[in-house]
C-alpha cells in the first residue's frame, strides 16, 4: 500500500546520545497516527527530522512513495508537511492574521494585502471549524486559540500532513474536546495527522494506529482497536504501570497552612482571589480543582510571595507570611513546585547541577562568605540526581537539554530535599508520561506520610481524585466546596467547577 509518509531506519545522534536509533514510521493516508513514548524517548526529535529542523545520520524519508531530502522546514512545507509545535512559534504583538501569513504574505501593488489576507484566514478557519478572530492580537487570546492559529498557519501553507507535538499539554479539558473535534474534521477533509503524545486516553479516543518508541528505539506499531491502555503503557515504559496510586488513609494532624479572607488582584488589577478561606493540615494532601482562570495561579503566587495580597491573612505553622519576600517564605518551611517549570522552576541555561541548589546556594556548605563551593554543590547534585532518577548525561548538562519529565524530577528533588513543612505542587505532572507521573505521585504521598502538608493544584481531574485526601473546589476566586475524593465523581466535580452548586464555602 502507498503510505503518505515513510521514515525508514532513521538514526539521529547528538553529542554523547543516540536520540533515534534505527526507527521506522509509516503513516497511511487519512489516518491519525500516534507516536507514543516517555519523555525523552525521541518522539520530538524524530518529527523534527521529518520537518527538516534536524538532519538524520542515516535512513530514508519518502513522501507518497517518493524519496525526499528535507533539509529545512520550507522544503517540508512545499511537500505538504506542517508542524504544530508544543511551544507555540507566534509573535505576541502581531495579530492572528499577521502570524498566519508571516513569510508568505499576499501582495498587491508591492504592499501586503491585509484585506485579502484576512479573507483567506476567515475562509480557511470556517472550512475547518477553527473559529478565530483574524484581527485579535496573540497576546490577548487564550492558549487554546493560539493553538488554533498554529494549526491555521500550517493549513494556510497547504499542509496535507500535520504533525501535532503534545498538543494537549497546555489545554483545559474543554479545549481538549474542541481539539479532538478539529482533528476529526481535518481527517474528513482528507488530511493525515501524526500525533506526538504520551496520553493514553487521547490515543484510545482519536487514533487509528500507534507507533511506540522507547529510549530512542522503535518498539513497534499496533492498531488502536486491538490494544488497551495497559498494554500501551507497558510497551512505552518496558514494565507494568499502575494507573491508580496506592496509598493508605491520611492521618492529618495540626494545621500547617491557614488562609483567611484572602483577596488578591491579577496582573490587570481585577480581583482574582476573593475572600478565600483554606487550610491544609500536616499529613494530608489537599487538591484544588477548578477550571483554569478561577484564581488558582494568583492564590499560589500569594502564598509563595510572588504576588502582593490586598487583604486577609496567610499563616504557615502559626506565623503570618503574607507579603513577605519569597526567600523568607521558603525559609519558613515552604517548598514550591511551580506551574511553569521553564519560567519559575529552572534557569535553563545553567547546568542541572547548579539548578539543584537554587534555593540553598547561599547557605553553608554550598557557599562560605559569599563564595560558592562548587565541589560541594556538584556532590549534592549528584546524590539528588541519583535519588530522584533524573536522567541526564552529567551534572554539568544544561537544564534545557533535559526532557520535561527529567526537568520536573530535578525540581521535585530540590524542593523535597529541603524537607519543607508545606509542599505546594502546582501542575506537577503537566506534560509528563505515565512512568514519570507514577514516580511523582509516589513522592507526593511519601511527603504526606512523613507528616508534611501538601497542596496540589492540577487541571487533571484523574490526578486530583487519585492523589488528594480532600478536594477544595475553586470557582471565581472562592473555595465553594470541599469534598472527599472517595465520595465524589468526575461528573460531580465538573458541575462544582462550573459553579453549579455552592456547598457552603468551607475550609
Amino acid at each position: 500500500m502507498e503510505y503518505v509518509i515513510e521514515m525508514l531506519n532513521i538514526r539521529k545522534e547528538f553529542p554523547g546520545i543516540v536520540a533515534n536509533d534505527n526507527i521506522t514510521l509509516q503513516v497511511k493516508p487519512g489516518e491519525i497516527h500516534a507516536l507514543l513514548g516517555e519523555n525523552g524517548a525521541g518522539k520530538s526529535t524524530l518529527m523534527n527530522v521529518l520537518f527538516g529542523l534536524y538532519q538524520p545520520e542515516r535512513g530514508e524519508i519518502r513522501v507518497k512513495g517518493n524519496p525526499v531530502s528535507i533539509t529545512n522546514p520550507n522544503i517540508a512545507n512545499d511537500l505538504g508537511i506542517g508542524m504544530v509545535h508544543q511551544h507555540f512559534m507566534l509573535v505576541n504583538t502581531f495579530t492572528v492574521t499577521e502570524n498566519i501569513i508571516l513569510g508568505n504574505e499576499p501582495q498587491k501593488a508591492g504592499k501586503i494585502d491585509m484585506k485579502h489576507a484576512e479573507k483567506l484566514v476567515k475562509d480557511i478557519s470556517e472550512k475547518y471549524g477553527l473559529s478565530v478572530d483574524p484581527s485579535a492580537k496573540i497576546a490577548d487570546i487564550s492558549v487554546g486559540m493560539q493553538q488554533r492559529v498554529e494549526i491555521l498557519k500550517t493549513l494556510y501553507r497547504g499542509a496535507e500532513i500535520l504533525i501535532f507535538d503534545e498538543p494537549t499539554a497546555v489545554l483545559t479539558p474543554q479545549e481538549i474536546k474542541e481539539l479532538v473535534q478539529i482533528m476529526k474534521t481535518l481527517i474528513k477533509e482528507g488530511k493525515s495527522i501524526i500525533l506526538i503524545t504520551h496520553k493514553l486516553k487521547e490515543i484510545m479516543e482519536v487514533c487509528d494506529r500507534v507507533t511506540v518508541i522507547r529510549k530512542g528505539a522503535g518498539i513497534g506499531t499496533v492498531n488502536v482497536s486491538e490494544t488497551n491502555p495497559n498494554e500501551l503503557a507497558s510497551l512505552m515504559v518496558g514494565r507494568e504501570v499502575l494507573f491508580t496510586t496506592e496509598k493508605t488513609s491520611a492521618n492529618p494532624k495540626e494545621n500547617v497552612l491557614n488562609i483567611q479572607g484572602l483577596t488578591v488582584k491579577d496582573a490587570r488589577n481585577v480581583t482574582a482571589v476573593n475572600s478565600l478561606n483554606l487550610s491544609v493540615r500536616a499529613g494530608e494532601i489537599v487538591g484544588i480543582a477548578g477550571v483554569d482562570g478561577n484564581g488558582q495561579s494568583e492564590l499560589i503566587e500569594a502564598i509563595t510571595g510572588l504576588r502582593k495580597i490586598e487583604s486577609g491573612s496567610i499563616s504557615l505553622n502559626g506565623k503570618n507570611i503574607q507579603n513577605l519576600p519569597p526567600r523568607k517564605i521558603t525559609e519558613s518551611g515552604l517548598g514550591h513546585i511551580p506551574q511553569d517549570r521553564h519560567k519559575h522552576g529552572l534557569v535553563l541555561d545553567f547546568p542541572i547541577g547548579e539548578n539543584m541548589v537554587l534555593q540553598t546556594y547561599y547557605q553553608k556548605p554550598n557557599s562560605n562568605r559569599g563564595v560558592l563551593n562548587f565541589k560541594e554543590i556538584y556532590s549534592k547534585a549528584t546524590s539528588l540526581i541519583k535519588e530522584f532518577d533524573v536522567r541526564t548525561p552529567s551534572t554539568s548538562t544544561l537544564a534545557r537539554a533535559l526532557s520535561g519529565g527529567n526537568q520536573q524530577k530535578a525540581i521535585i528533588g530540590r524542593e523535597v530535599d529541603r524537607n519543607p513543612d508545606l509542599l505546594i505542587a502546582a501542575q506537577p505532572t503537566r506534560g509528563l508520561d505515565v512512568g514519570a507521573i507514577e514516580f511523582i505521585h509516589r513522592r507526593l504521598i511519601e511527603q504526606r506520610d512523613q507528616g508534611k502538608a501538601v497542596l496540589l493544584l492540577s487541571f487533571e481531574l484523574d490526578e486530583i481524585l487519585n492523589v488528594s485526601d480532600r478536594i477544595a473546589v475553586i470557582y471565581e476566586g472562592q473555595i465553594i466546596a470541599v469534598v472527599d475524593p472517595k465520595e465524589t465523581t468526575e461528573q460531580e466535580l465538573g458541575l462544582l467547577m462550573a459553579g453549579s452548586r455552592k456547598a457552603g464555602a468551607a475550609t
